[in-house]
């Protein structure tokens, strides 16, 4: 893969160091940062109007949480905390499968089950990284709280690619079916469709994304990218095709723009925190079309 990613990357360089582009597009490490946006930003969009749907945004933020847990772990098994992905997509995905499963099984509503997985994965985390801090540097962790697309490597990349990969392989067969079990799972019995297999796909799906996107905005933030712009995009669309094309469309232009403003302007802001801010401008955006779109046909 690294020749794929030297065929793309070294072409930008020369254009920067001959001033056709800007001169940050001359350091590999920021065009790492740019592929990593293009296919995060789609990945996280496009899953983010599933989620949006079904109303597990706090379900998202339970998994994003439990990633802090799950790198503690690894650390403390021996895995290198700077790729502790063994750990990562082990213990969020038996998590989220356990969430899940809860979730089904009990007549307990949906938010206090994930608030309980989330409470409990942070009491272990917390009692680990007690162990683990005395081995590492914190400053690491942080990465992982509040991601760092400026310092991925080959390998994060590997796995984002990985990931996408898959996610698009099952998820655009399957997405009809999966729009179907959320909405309405009597009528997708009747149809034949497996609705609770299509739920934990689903789970699976939104685990292995959110895993494989913490260190471009971190455990903390990655549930905003995969909300807010599906958020702006149902203030606009009429349709769901719409909702998903636009929800694509402000997610990667949120994570290009996050990476790209503050270099420009040189603006010292987290590139996490700076891809979020960005996709909050969307949604305010779009919430005023919204408004003023209502205003003009009530006075019609």
């Amino acid at each position: 893969m690294e020749f794929f990613y030297d065929f793309i990357r070294q072409p930008l360089m020369e254009w920067a160091k001959a001033g056709t582009l800007p001169e940050f597009f001359q350091y590999a490490f920021v065009v790492n940062a740019l592929l990593c946006a293009v296919i995060a930003g789609p990945l996280l969009g496009g899953i983010g109007t599933m989620v949006v749907s079904k109303r597990l945004a706090f379900f998202s933020q339970a998994v994003g949480q439990a990633a802090l847990t799950g790198v503690a772990l690894g650390v403390m098994l021996g895995e290198s905390v700077t790729a502790p992905y063994a750990s990562l997509f082990g213990f969020c995905i038996l998590f989220a499968l356990a969430m899940n499963f809860t979730r089904n099984r009990t007549r307990m509503k949906q938010d206090t089950v994930i608030g309980v997985f989330l409470s409990i994965s942070l009491a272990v985390g917390a009692c680990v990284l007690l162990y683990v801090t005395a081995r590492v540097n914190m400053h690491v962790l942080d990465n992982i709280l509040f991601g760092s697309i400026l310092t991925v490597n080959d390998t994060d990349m590997n796995v984002l690619l990985s990931i996408a990969f898959v996610c698009v392989a099952v998820g655009i067969p399957t997405y009809n079916h999966m729009l179907l079990a959320s909405f309405n799972p009597s009528l997708a019995q009747v149809r034949g469709v497996n609705a609770k297999l299509y739920d934990y796909v689903f789970v699976l799906m939104i685990t292995v994304i959110t895993v494989a996107c913490l260190k471009i905005v971190g455990a903390v933030l990655v549930e905003a990218l995969l909300i807010i712009p599906a958020a702006s995009a149902r203030n606009i669309s009429r349709s769901m095709k719409g909702f998903f094309f636009y929800s694509v469309i402000f997610a990667t232009a949120s994570c290009l723009l996050g990476i790209i403003i503050p270099m420009q302007f040189e603006i010292p802001v987290p590139s996490g925190g700076a891809i979020i801010l960005t996709a909050s401008v969307f949604f305010a955006l779009t919430a005023l079309v919204q408004g003023f779109s209502g205003a003009f046909k009530e006075a019609a």
